[in-house]
Parts: C-alpha cells; sequence; structure tokens
C-alpha cells in the first residue's frame, strides 16, 4: 500500500494504483487519474464510472459484458472511452477495486 496526493487528497492506493477505500474517491481524483491514463473524462465517462461505483456498492462482480448491458455503451464505445482496457481503466478512474475479471 502506497500514499499519494491526488487533486489535492492524500489516499492509499495499491500496488496497481487502484483507491483502497473507495469513498475517498470524487470527481476531481477521477479526473486527475484520468489524466495519468490519458484520457479526458466527458458526460458518458461518468455516467459509466458512476454505474460501476453503483454496482461495486451493491457487491456485484463486474464484467466488461456487464458494463456493456448496461445501457449506457456498448463494448466497442467501452473500448473508444477507455483504450487498452476498458474495465481496467474505467475501475481505476472510478475508484473502485480491479474487477476480478481482469488480468
Amino acid at each position: 500500500m502506497a500514499q499519494k496526493t491526488i487533486a489535492g487528497k492524500t489516499v492509499n492506493l495499491t500496488d496497481e494504483g487502484y483507491l483502497e477505500d473507495y469513498t475517498q474517491w470524487n470527481k476531481e481524483i477521477a479526473k486527475e487519474i484520468a489524466r495519468e491514463e490519458e484520457i479526458e473524462l466527458t458526460d458518458k465517462h461518468f455516467q459509466i464510472l458512476d454505474f460501476l461505483r453503483k454496482k461495486h456498492g451493491e457487491g456485484a462482480e463486474l464484467t466488461i459484458r456487464k458494463v456493456g448491458k448496461s445501457g449506457i455503451a456498448d463494448i466497442k464505445e467501452l473500448y473508444k472511452l477507455f483504450p487498452g482496457g476498458p474495465l481496467k481503466k474505467s475501475s481505476r478512474i472510478a475508484g473502485i477495486p480491479k474487477p476480478t475479471s481482469c488480468v
């Protein structure tokens, strides 16, 4: 576990850069993590991030397929919004743990 200041807030991160405590997340933290991933967040990104956070809070196991069936964006669009690993990157930006379905 490492500590890092993101958007003026000190947070604990896993070795892979995911927030240890998803309640520390806010939109400013999301924007800064997204910048690290070279992603500029839009309303569509935030809709997906909100969906991920809600499902995580409900204890649901997240998969790219479930996100694709959310009605927010299909799988092809997810790859455009979060290139190079949509579920992995979107989860990190959303402040939730890395999904077990991600390598």
